[in-house]
């Protein structure tokens, strides 16, 4: 028997019904026929998916170029000689109270005990892509009658520059380091008048002076950074710092750097040394960093949640015009779990068609911010990553947002009473 629905029933489509099953001709009847209201969140849906994918991708961009700025010039974890500690001569004398003050000790400049075998240590604890010693202390740099107190650092540039990316930096000459060369800063070589191939007197704390030659200037893109810093050789550094054959730090680079903190703490337990990560140094910067995850976390839910909201006020406005359609299809037999289907239906097919758009409207923003937003020199102000990852999470959390606001109009169309519902 073929019996033809008014409204939006199902009328005989052959081809459909070869194809489609009941609920999925149903769902997309309901979907044309309401074509207003159907375009109207699938828009909505768009634009909230693109927000998500636009300030996702953003919030990643920025964050990953800051961390790369603060990483360029700087290790993950450094470890330090442990601090010296003062004790009273009779601590722990059973009825005896020590009367005398106890005052912190000078902080002089010492090298790692065993420094080779801490370094070996470190080079196998998973994680860890590069490790270099390093001579780190204070220094006097003189030229004529002009001197500047520096940060003076030795180091082996192999394995130095694969933590701290100098050459990149270098504006004059190169970030050669040999015995006899040196590397400094843009503004400390404009305080100095010095360029390329000049000699410098370098004193360490000690007295001990050598002449080294400007071989490199580089900018670090801080000032203070590049009036005060400069770069030797490490057996070069070892002599004014009265160091030989010792070094004062080793700089360590971690192949996530969000784990930089938990293997600074590994270190410190299994050797007498300070580990500090960057994390822990740079504490309102990653506190920053956090807030801005949070902050891009809250603007997903909540845009999620208006999209879940106007999904699930649409299906049950078209529960309540649809309802004389859906008394007539249940008192053909159609069950109440094929009424809910259908419902079902139509609220991740809002989502997924709506994420669709939404991911082509982030695609084209992103695209958009990228040609448009430009730095002084004309080259993008930092790298907006277009993730395949991030746009699969987008139309499946929308999809799914659609079935899960879908299910409150699908329960009230399922229970529907066939009789009231045709006669009302």
């Amino acid at each position: 028997m073929s019996t033809r629905l008014t409204g939006a029933a199902v009328r005989p489509l052959q081809p459909l019904r070869r194809w489609l099953p009941f609920e999925w001709i149903v769902a997309t009847r309901f979907l044309r026929e309401g074509h207003v209201q159907t375009a109207f969140i699938i828009g909505g849906i768009a634009i909230g998916v693109a927000v998500i994918i636009f300030m996702s991708a953003l919030m990643t961009g920025v964050q990953a170029n800051m961390i790369d700025r603060t990483l360029t010039g700087q290790p993950h974890v450094q470890l330090t000689p442990a601090k010296e500690t003062v004790r009273p001569l009779r601590d722990g004398v059973p009825g005896l109270r020590e009367g005398a003050v106890l005052q912190a000790p000078l902080q002089r400049l010492k090298g790692i005990d065993q420094w080779q075998c801490v370094v070996a240590q470190v080079r196998d604890i998973p994680g860890v892509v590069a490790v270099s010693p390093s001579v780190t202390g204070s220094a006097v740099i003189i030229r004529g009658n002009a001197s500047r107190v520096v940060l003076l650092t030795g180091m082996e540039p192999d394995l130095y520059y694969r933590i701290v990316t100098l050459p990149e930096k270098i504006v004059r000459g190169a970030a050669r380091v040999t015995g006899t060369d040196i590397v400094l800063g843009t503004e400390l070589a404009s305080d100095l008048g010095v360029g390329v191939g000049d000699n410098l007197r370098v004193r360490g704390a000690g007295g001990a002076t050598i002449t080294l030659i400007v071989t490199g200037i580089f900018d670090r893109g801080n000032n203070g950074a590049n009036g005060r810093s400069m770069f030797m050789a490490l057996r070069t550094a070892q002599s004014p710092m009265e160091l030989p054959g010792g070094v004062t730090t080793i700089d360590i680079a971690v192949r996530n750097a969000y784990d930089a903190e938990t293997i600074a703490r590994r270190i410190a337990g299994a050797a007498d040394v300070q580990a500090d990560s960057w994390i822990g140094t740079n504490a309102q910067f990653f506190s920053a960093v956090s807030a801005q995850t949070l902050s891009n976390t809250s603007i997903r839910f909540f845009v999620g949640l208006s999209v879940a909201f106007g999904i699930a006020s649409v299906l049950v406005v078209s529960v309540v015009q649809k309802s004389r359609e859906i008394g007539i299809l249940r008192a053909m037999g159609i069950t109440r779990g094929q009424v809910m289907r259908v419902f079902l239906l139509q609220g991740g097919l809002l989502g997924l068609v709506g994420a669709l758009g939404g991911a082509t409207l982030g695609a084209l923003a992103l695209t958009a911010w990228q040609k448009l937003m430009l730095s002084v020199d004309g080259t993008p102000m930092f790298a907006l990553v277009f993730s395949g990852a991030l746009f699969g999470w987008s139309l499946a959390l929308a999809t799914l947002t659609g079935l899960l606001a879908a299910v409150a109009p699908a329960r009230r169309a399922a229970r529907l009473d066939p009789v009231m519902a045709i006669n009302g």
